[in-house]
């Protein structure tokens, strides 16, 4: 059976799409013939990033990976982020002639100049460089296709995400619902997700809307974003059943980020029946846009106000057309028609080396 290698620095304990996304990736494995390992901040003396400490920092190294490497004996690589382990990795590759495919989730030129003074073209002119050297770069959606091939990025290829429609569920009459929406006044505006800058959490916040808005999930943002004094409810980090049920007992779901890439919390309120609102920006626009599942709008209230009039069943219809198998489709679809060619010669891995 061929293995999988996959390096990346996000994995557990946190909780994000990445995560998510990999995970379904390593139990769909040995379904498309691959046995999956991991390379990750768990392998290696890691720090809490300042002011974000559920984000480790590995101490990886490129000859540190070559410690692990010979262990797991890898045929296919995929990076699938730009960190310490990832950068890491993907020396090691070069400097051994490894061919290896890559995946962009996060817009970290974004991302980072809403805390830095950091040009975007830099950020960017480095991620080419990074992905660059891959055989090929997976992203999620037609819309982040057009925009990364627009900036120079090449070998580009799809993949997709998924969601469990079993897990995420409408939940019937008597069936159980969250306690603490039940005493709320309607209807009820809900956000899912990391509670920081990028998010864009506070242009929900400050809507002026009806009824009750909820917020799920944390991060280093949610102690400023309590402090507004908007009257949200913040009811902390939610998974599982107990976060179905929440997804299931609003009305709609408000998606305010600007800057996310693909966006799996939409799937899985859409899943549950409730209609998402969200600006027309990347993501929303290849989950949402052309159908009847939610409002897309520059008017994030106006969205929001029309999303309440969208139809339950259309919501949890459109989610049953995403699936985790499918995304497991394309990606090892993907792997194994990138890895099809041959390994780099011997020869020319020190000039590829010199990419580093």
């Amino acid at each position: 059976m061929r293995r999988l290698l996959i390096a990346t620095d996000a994995w557990h304990p946190q909780v994000n799409g990445v995560v998510r996304s990999l995970q379904h990736m390593v139990e769909a494995g040995r379904d498309f013939g691959f046995d999956t390992v991991l390379l990750t901040h768990q392998d290696f003396r890691s720090v809490p990033l300042p002011g974000y400490p559920e984000i480790r920092l590995a101490h990886a190294t490129r000859r540190k990976v070559a410690a692990r490497w010979d262990g797991l004996s890898p045929t296919h690589v995929h990076i699938a982020t730009e960190g310490t382990v990832g950068y890491a990795t993907r020396r090691h590759c070069l400097s051994r002639g490894r061919p290896f495919t890559t995946s962009y989730h996060t817009r970290f030129p974004e991302y980072l100049a809403a805390r830095l003074p950091v040009p975007q073209a830099w950020s960017y002119a480095w991620l080419r460089r990074f992905h660059g050297a891959a055989c090929g770069t997976m992203v999620s959606t037609p819309s982040l296709e057009r925009e990364l091939g627009g900036r120079g990025f090449a070998n580009l290829m799809r993949w997709t995400r998924g969601v469990d429609t079993d897990l995420f569920r409408p939940f019937e009459p008597g069936e159980g619902s969250d306690a603490e929406l039940s005493c709320l006044p309607r209807p009820i505006f809900l956000f899912v997700g990391r509670l920081a800058v990028e998010k864009n959490v506070e242009a929900f916040l400050r809507l002026d809307l009806p009824g009750s808005r909820v917020v799920v999930g944390d991060g280093p943002d949610r102690a400023r974003l309590e402090g507004l004094g908007t009257g949200a409810r913040f009811l902390g980090t939610r998974t599982g059943a107990s976060l179905a049920r929440i997804y299931a007992g609003a009305d709609v779901f408000v998606f305010p980020s600007v800057t996310d890439t693909f966006g799996i919390v939409l799937l899985e309120a859409l899943a549950c029946g409730t209609p998402v609102a969200a600006f027309p920006v990347t993501g929303p626009l290849d989950v949402i846009g052309g159908t009847r599942a939610g409002i897309l709008d520059p008017d994030l209230r106006a969205a929001a106000l029309a999303a309440l009039s969208v139809p339950r069943e259309a919501a949890r219809a459109e989610a049953l057309r995403h699936t985790w198998a499918e995304s497991a489709r394309q990606f090892f679809g993907n792997i194994a028609s990138a890895h099809a060619q041959e390994e780099v010669p011997a020869h020319a891995a020190p000039a590829l080396a010199g990419l580093r």
